[in-house]
Parts: structure tokens; C-alpha cells; sequence
């Protein structure tokens, strides 16, 4: 099974030559193992990480077409769209978590086959800590119902922007 081939040390050679004798389109139509290696190199000290890699490899519905469970499956989806993103790591540690903001700075930095950025631990480190600071509260009676939650996704936008950095004070201001 492929997903227990992806738990190894390092896949690359053997999913290198599944592709190359036909088996990898087979069991997974669209995949792209050129990421592979790349991300094997970034993982160093990392434990593998069989839905991480296979976000890497990519393809036609590899939750369906290798059983993953709900909630694999799920982590793949938002793998997928978050390394697809314009948000940043600070952004992604914020609203998910740290460990999936490393994981997309190492499938992005694989993709594009480049090293991590240099700040990237901090990134992921300032947005992993951030608690926003303005609550429902701050804005009433001024905004009610649906434009109060306009409102709190603009003042939110605007501190993930500054980096984290804006007070409450200037966000209300």
C-alpha cells in the first residue's frame, strides 16, 4: 500500500520507479513524485508523514483512491489549498495550527524546489501565539448581526496584514 510506502525514511527511489514502470499512474492517476525528493531532504529531523507527502505528490482524488479516513482526507484537502494560498505562515499558524503551517512551508518550498525561507520557523512561531484582540463586544451597538461580522473579518484582515502587530486600540481606532 502506498500510503505505508509514504511512512518510510525516504519513498523517492521506490515511488521514482513506480512511475517510471507505470504503477504509480496507475494506483494514483495525475500524481507527480518530483516533490518528493525535495521534501524528504526538508523533512530532516522530522518524523515521516504519509499525508504530507502525499499532498506533495498530488493527483486525481487520492482520498478516494487510496481509502484515507475522514479525517486524513480532510488534512489533505486543506494541505492542498493552504500550499495553493496566498496566505502566509504567520496566517495559516494562526487559523489552523503551527505544525500545519511547517508543513506547508515545506511542501511549498519542495514544489517550487527552493529552501525554506529563512524566517519561516519565526512566521510560523508569532502566528502560532496571536490571539486576536478585538471580541464582538468592541463593536457593539455601532454593528449588529451580519455587518458586526463584516466588520470584526476587516479589523482581523488588517492585524494579520501588520504581521500580528497592530494593538486593539489601533484596530478600533
Amino acid at each position: 500500500e502506498i500510503r505505508r510506502l509514504l511512512a518510510a525514511p525516504d519513498p523517492a527511489p521506490a515511488v521514482a520507479a513506480m512511475r517510471a514502470t507505470g504503477v504509480l499512474a496507475h494506483v494514483l492517476p495525475g500524481a507527480d513524485d518530483r516533490a518528493l525528493a525535495p521534501l524528504v531532504h526538508l523533512e530532516e529531523n522530522l518524523a515521516p508523514d504519509p499525508i504530507r507527502r502525499l499532498a506533495a505528490l498530488g493527483g486525481d482524488d487520492p482520498a478516494g483512491r487510496l481509502k484515507l479516513s475522514r479525517a486524513e482526507a480532510r488534512r489533505l484537502e486543506v494541505l492542498r489549498d493552504a500550499v495553493g494560498s496566498a496566505a502566509g505562515l504567520g496566517e495559516l499558524a494562526y487559523r489552523h495550527h503551527a505544525d500545519l503551517a511547517q508543513d506547508v512551508a515545506l511542501l511549498r518550498a519542495a514544489l517550487a524546489g527552493l529552501p525554506l525561507p529563512g524566517d519561516w520557523a519565526e512566521q510560523v512561531a508569532t502566528g502560532a501565539r496571536a490571539r486576536f484582540p478585538v471580541r464582538a463586544a468592541d463593536l457593539m451597538p455601532a454593528y449588529q448581526g451580519a455587518a458586526l461580522g463584516e466588520k470584526l473579518k476587516e479589523i482581523e484582515a488588517r492585524w494579520i496584514a501588520s504581521g500580528f502587530a497592530l494593538s486593539r486600540e489601533q484596530l478600533l481606532a
